[in-house]
């Protein structure tokens, strides 16, 4: 078993599902090694303080700089908002540290790239952390797909809409900002969108988008009214590189949807469909079945799953959101111990902010987007 020191920067909600993965890994998989809790930073040393205390880091720090110079430290692990993704993955790029950055990879494409060039000719392992596509559920979709069980996939449906933002007086925050934030929904949730049906589907072609912000003004912390300056709910109709046809959709204003990423996939032979607030089932349709037979049948998750025999022994026995992050941290693991391959790296997230981009670009100017070559 080999030690993997991290250190964290951020101790928000997103910290915390870091740490809550990071304690819980070894127990659920047992190697090929140990993640530990050796550094946190936040903003301040008495905020810092009293997050290692809380989360039980080994020590703190109040300059994040500082905790990527630590050179006991093999993973830098990004939890914090957007703006602050490119300077903390450049810098510990330069300290030589495995990078494991919360989407989306950086403001735009254009920062993104230069992250990603920063990458090119290292050894070093990188890793976004796209939870949803370790859902073990979606690991049998995925081989369910890629054994022709539907047929030839033509058109994939999804959104990803949460109310959080739905009521007006909900306070002006970093994610309405675009410098700190970027793009709005659309990075915040769509990316989620986008990494799936890339997952499931392959790239994206070209794309056709519409935004808007609905709540054009808040109220901030200090009673300040500013303005919110990215959208609240995005469209978009895509084409991917296969010639599937697709419709994405994304708000965080929609409400009575709490954790609403689903979608369904409609092939020359069947159909299937997912839902995140229903995360351990899948929905499947085969239009081969004998008339009189025909109609949507529920999958629950089971052992055959990847990664869910490690959690539980007995099929049906769902899993949770924090348990998804489990098995991504193991997927870095894995990725720095034994070569392996991770759900989304640096190279596969620059291809996503290309589409957020592109989305962006073509609602601006009303128009479809081709999307380049290689993304």
């Amino acid at each position: 078993m080999r030690d993997i020191a991290v250190g964290l920067i951020g101790s928000g909600y997103i910290g915390k599902t870091h740490t809550i993965a990071y304690k819980a890994h070894t127990s659920v998989f047992g190697g090929p090694a140990n993640p530990v809790c050796t550094a946190l930073a936040d903003a301040g040393q008495a905020r810092a303080d009293e997050a290692a205390t809380r989360l039980g880091f080994g020590r703190a720090y109040g300059d994040w700089r500082d905790l990527v110079a630590a050179p006991d430290i093999d993973v830098v692990a990004i939890a914090t908002p957007n703006a602050m993704h490119k300077d903390m993955a450049l810098a510990a790029i330069r300290a030589g540290k495995h990078v494991y950055i919360e989407k989306p990879l950086a403001l735009d494409a254009r920062e993104a790239r230069e992250i990603a060039a920063a990458l090119e000719g290292t050894a070093l392992v990188h890793m976004l952390g796209y939870n949803y596509l370790c859902n073990p559920i979606i690991g049998t979709l995925k081989a369910l797909l890629d054994a022709g069980e539907i047929g030839e996939i033509l058109h994939f449906r999804g959104r990803h809409n949460e109310d959080y933002m739905a009521d007006p007086a909900t306070p002006w925050g970093w994610r309405c900002s675009r410098a700190l934030s970027g793009s709005g929904t659309i990075g915040d949730m769509g990316s989620h969108l986008i990494s799936m049906a890339m997952h499931l589907v392959g790239p994206v072609a070209a794309i056709c988008g519409d935004i808007q912000t609905v709540i054009a003004e808040r109220t901030d912390g200090t009673g300040k009214v500013r303005a919110v300056e990215n959208e609240d709910q995005a469209h978009a109709l895509v084409r991917f590189r296969s010639g599937a046809m697709g419709v994405f959709e994304s708000s965080r204003i929609a409400q009575g949807k709490k954790q609403g990423l689903a979608f369904e996939i409609v092939g020359s032979k069947g159909s299937v469909e997912f839902d995140q607030e229903r995360m351990n089932e899948l929905r499947l349709y085969d239009a081969g079945a004998p008339a009189g037979r025909r109609g949507f049948k529920t999958i629950l998750v089971d052992t055959s799953c990847p990664d869910f025999g490690a959690f539980c022994p007995a099929p049906g026995h769902g899993l949770g959101y924090n348990d998804l992050k489990v098995i991504e941290v193991n997927r870095l693991m894995r990725a720095i111990t034994d070569g392996a391959p991770v759900p989304v790296n640096v190279f596969d997230a620059v291809v996503i902010e290309e589409v957020i981009d592109a989305w962006l670009a073509s609602a601006a100017g009303r128009s479809w987007i081709d999307l380049p070559p290689g993304a």
